[in-house]
This record gives C-alpha cells, sequence and structure tokens, in this order.
C-alpha cells in the first residue's frame, strides 16, 4: 500500500487527489500546500487524506511532508519542481509533475539537464521520474508516440489547442492566470528541419479549420515542452522526426496577444505618476479567477454560457509502405456542464486533471519499470494502452482519422 504526497492543491492537484482517493493500493494521502486552509479543506473531504502545510520554498519543508511517502505527485508551478524533484531523492520517492521547470540556463537547456544528470540521479536511486504529465504535455506526447508507431518514418507532428469557451461572467483564463499568461508571454519553441528554433511570442499565425468547428480558427506558436522533449528525442522514440509545432488559439491567446502588445505582460517596473508599479503584478491583481470550488462553478453556469466549443488535435505525417501518411488525432472531454455534473469541476480541471490523475495511477500500480528521469513519449505500449484505457472510463476518448 502507497503513501502519497501531493503537493500543491490547485485544479489539478486536488483533482489528483480525489481520484487517488479512490484507488485500492493507496492507504494514504498528505495533501500539501501553503494554503492550510485550502489543505484542510480538501482532506476533509477524502477517506484517506491529512492535511499539512508546506513551503516549497524551502526543500526542507518539502522533505518534512514527504516522510514515509513512497509517491510525490508535484501540482505546484514549475518555479518549485527542482525543490520538490530533491525532496523526491531525498526521501527516496517516486516523482511525477505536470510541466518540465523552465530554467534561467534556458527551456532546451534544462531539458538537456534533465535527461542527463537528473535522470541519472534518479536511476542511481533505482527511482522513476515522469516529468509532463496532463493532457499537454501528457496526454498529447503518448498519442503522438502511439500514431508515430503506426508509420515507418515520420516526418512532422503538429500538437493544436483551441479552446472557445466563453461564459457570461468574465472569466479569461480557467486555470492559473500567472501559468497562462507566463507561457504566453515568452518565446516560442518548434523543431524546423532537425534543428530546435526559437521565436517570438504569437508567432507565425494561421488560419485552421478542424473537425466540428464550422469556423476558420486564428493559430499561434505557442510556448509548450513537447517541441523541446520531442525534438530533443526525435531520433530515439519518434523515428527521426524533422519538424515539431505547438499552436494554440482562442479567445484567451487573442487577450494576451492584446496584452503583450501594450506591454500589460511586462515584469519590469514602470513609473505611473512618481509610483513605481510591475504591470504583469497590477494585472495579477485584477484578473478574475476561474471558479474551484463547487458552489462557485454552479453560479458560473447559472449565469449562463455563451459558447462551449473547442479542438485539441495531434496530427502526425510520415511514411508508410512508401506511401505518403497523415494521422490525425482529436481528444473528446467533457465541456463545463458535463464536467460539473460528472465531478463537480470546470473543463479544464476535469481535462488536465484527470489525465494526471490517471498517470498518477499508473504511478502507484508501478506499471512502468524504467527507472531514471523519462517523459511520456518515453512510456511502454503497455503504460500507452493503460492511459488510453483508463482514460476512456472517464469520458475522454481519442478518436483517430488516417489520410
Amino acid at each position: 500500500m502507497k503513501k502519497v504526497l501531493v503537493i500543491g492543491l490547485g485544479a489539478q492537484g486536488s483533482t489528483i487527489a480525489k481520484h487517488l482517493d479512490t484507488h485500492p493500493k493507496v492507504q494514504q494521502i498528505v495533501c500539501a500546500d501553503y494554503d492550510r486552509l485550502l489543505s484542510e479543506r480538501l482532506s476533509g473531504s477524502l477517506s484517506k487524506a491529512e492535511a499539512i502545510q508546506v513551503d516549497a520554498h524551502e526543500t526542507a519543508s518539502i522533505i518534512t511532508a514527504a516522510a514515509g511517502c513512497s509517491l510525490i505527485i508535484n501540482g505546484l508551478p514549475l518555479e518549485y519542481n527542482l525543490n520538490v524533484m530533491e525532496a523526491a531523492l531525498t526521501v527516496g520517492a517516486g516523482y511525477m509533475d505536470l510541466s518540465g521547470p523552465m530554467e534561467e540556463r534556458g527551456f532546451v537547456e534544462t531539458y538537456q539537464w534533465l535527461f542527463s544528470e537528473w535522470h541519472q540521479r534518479f536511476k542511481d536511486k533505482g527511482l522513476l521520474a515522469l516529468v509532463g504529465c496532463g493532457i499537454a504535455p501528457g496526454l498529447a506526447n503518448v498519442i503522438v508516440r502511439r500514431s508515430v508507431e503506426k508509420l515507418d518514418s515520420c516526418d512532422s507532428i503538429g500538437i493544436y489547442f483551441y479552446d472557445g469557451f466563453l461564459s457570461k461572467r468574465y472569466i479569461p483564463f480557467w486555470w492559473s492566470p500567472e501559468v497562462a499568461l507566463g507561457d504566453m508571454m515568452y518565446k516560442t519553441f518548434r523543431m524546423e528541419n532537425g534543428k530546435i528554433v526559437t521565436d517570438v511570442p504569437f508567432s507565425r499565425p494561421v488560419k485552421m479549420t478542424f473537425r466540428g468547428i464550422d469556423h476558420e480558427v486564428r493559430m499561434v506558436d505557442h510556448e509548450h515542452d513537447e517541441p523541446v522533449t520531442m525534438g530533443l528525442l526525435a531520433d530515439s522514440v519518434l523515428k527521426g522526426v524533422r519538424n515539431i509545432e505547438f499552436k494554440y488559439g482562442g479567445p484567451q491567446v487573442e487577450l494576451a496577444e492584446h496584452l503583450y502588445k501594450v506591454g500589460l505582460l511586462s515584469k519590469e517596473k514602470v513609473n505611473v505618476n512618481g509610483v513605481e508599479i510591475v504591470p504583469f503584478e497590477l494585472l495579477m491583481k485584477q484578473i478574475p479567477r476561474a471558479p474551484r470550488f463547487a458552489e462557485e462553478i454552479q453560479a458560473v453556469i447559472d449565469e449562463g454560457i455563451i459558447q462551449d466549443e473547442g479542438a485539441f488535435l495531434v496530427r502526425v505525417k510520415g511514411k508508410l509502405g512508401g506511401q505518403d501518411k497523415q494521422i490525425d488525432c482529436y481528444t473528446n472531454f467533457p465541456g463545463l456542464i458535463e464536467a460539473f455534473s460528472q465531478a463537480k469541476m470546470t473543463h479544464e480541471s476535469y481535462s488536465t486533471g484527470q489525465c494526471a490523475a490517471v498517470f498518477s495511477a499508473m504511478m502507484v500500480e508501478q506499471l512502468c519499470h524504467e527507472t531514471g528521469l523519462i517523459v511520456p513519449e518515453q512510456l511502454d505500449v503497455a503504460c500507452r494502452d493503460y492511459v488510453f484505457r483508463q482514460l476512456a472510463d472517464l469520458n475522454i476518448t481519442v478518436d483517430e482519422y488516417q489520410s
């Protein structure tokens, strides 16, 4: 039986904790967050949980919380990842997060560091660290690997996420606005002709059509893990792919682009009538937050939904039997009303959180026999099949179209 630490109890962390509370191989869950009341509120709703307050700035605080745990699930913002990973190594626990750390040395350089030094540190301890386990990165990577395995060779991978949800109550981002806007203001990465290259935010706009959407959608390049990890692993697991891109579109992307262009995403101080302010910090004080608790979500639903549409497409192109082949995979997951009726959570929490919950259950069951630090596209076929099978039980399915 497992004792599991879930640290960071936002939308994703709380979803993971709720899922693991029903898992027969989990004996105890430690719900840890800097917000003590949040920890207590969540743990009080679970049957196997205890609450603890943790300051993730201090590795020692995480180590104390993780005492006796065999697995640590990290739902914190990515700047805390290295502290949590260090704690996992110290207590001898497996590790999982939803996105890799982005250190000052650079995004690509950080993943190279993870794949070398940190991989070896976990391997030497006989432990597994699985990095980037939500819907994207996470499920997207597993879909890519499954599609690539159906080809003789792979030329290009495209991951396209369109979020067209609009409610009458103005909620621009249905997850952390700090994380959302932090991603959007950062330089983008793509693999082009076998090399990982960078570009400015909101670069290379294109109009795309998606199944089930009756209009074109403007999509732009977006900073994300997948082009980096897949680019670094192109030859070892993705049959020599040469081109990889991640594009994002929807009302929140358009909002972020306008905020970026007028300077409101800047983290540099500016003088306003003799007062120094940081535009990004001011924006974070003012921006509406997504609802987290059931009564808050219900209130948004009661006020009304303007539009509930979106698309999540993974497109892989390559050769099969000497012929060009394209494999499109569309992921289906519940909208807000359905997600709330099923699990009392938002559509965003459901899609990302349930994917992360399935990866965490896979870790609990020790289905992956690798040690070291890996990403989801490196999982073997048994683990990939487990992810698809378990997600289908949660009403998250993948439709495949070949041409």
